[in-house]
C-alpha cells in the first residue's frame, strides 16, 4: 500500500464525485487543495485537504471506491494526514452532511462535533442532496487535534 500526493487532481474526477456530486463545488477547493491517493493493487481512495488558517487543515473530499469500502482505506488516509501534518497544524477538521453513513466513520477516526454550518447544502448546491435516505441541509463540522500548535 502506498499514499502519495497527486499533482494531476482532475485525473481522479470520478472518484471525487463519489464524495461530492457537484463538480462546480469540487472545482472551488480543488485548485487550492492538495490531493492524496491511496493505492493498494490499484487506486482505492483519494483525499483533498486545504489549509484553512489558524492551524486548521480541512478534509474537503474523501472518497473510497465502493468495492473497497469498509476495508480501512479511509481511516488509513486520515491517519496518514494526521501524522503528515502534525508539525504544521493543530487540528484536522471535516465538514459533512448529518448522515448515519459518514458521521460514525469520522467519530471512529477520533473526530468530535465542533460546529454546524446552517443550510450549507441548500445554499451551495443546485439540487437536493440525499444520503442514507435523508436530505442533507446543514453541514456538521467535526474536528480532531493532531498537533501542538
Amino acid at each position: 500500500m502506498r499514499i502519495y500526493e497527486e499533482p494531476d487532481k482532475k485525473k481522479h474526477i470520478d472518484l471525487l464525485l463519489l464524495a461530492d456530486e457537484q463538480e462546480s463545488m469540487i472545482e472551488k477547493y480543488l485548485a487550492e487543495g492538495t490531493m492524496y491517493v491511496l493505492e493498494d493493487d490499484g487506486i482505492k481512495a483519494e483525499c483533498v485537504v486545504t489549509d484553512e488558517g489558524n492551524g486548521v487543515l480541512e478534509v474537503k473530499n474523501l472518497a473510497v471506491l465502493p468495492q473497497a469500502q469498509r476495508k480501512g482505506y479511509g481511516k488509513k488516509l486520515i491517519e496518514y494526514l494526521a501524522e503528515h501534518y502534525a508539525a504544521d497544524f493543530a487540528f484536522i477538521q471535516v465538514g459533512t452532511g448529518d448522515s448515519p453513513l459518514t458521521i460514525p466513520f469520522y467519530e471512529h477516526c477520533g473526530f468530535v462535533r465542533y460546529g454546524v454550518r446552517r443550510n450549507f447544502f441548500l445554499d451551495n448546491y443546485d439540487h437536493a442532496i440525499f444520503e442514507g435516505g435523508r436530505q442533507l441541509i446543514d453541514m456538521v463540522v467535526l474536528r480532531r487535534k493532531i498537533g501542538c500548535q
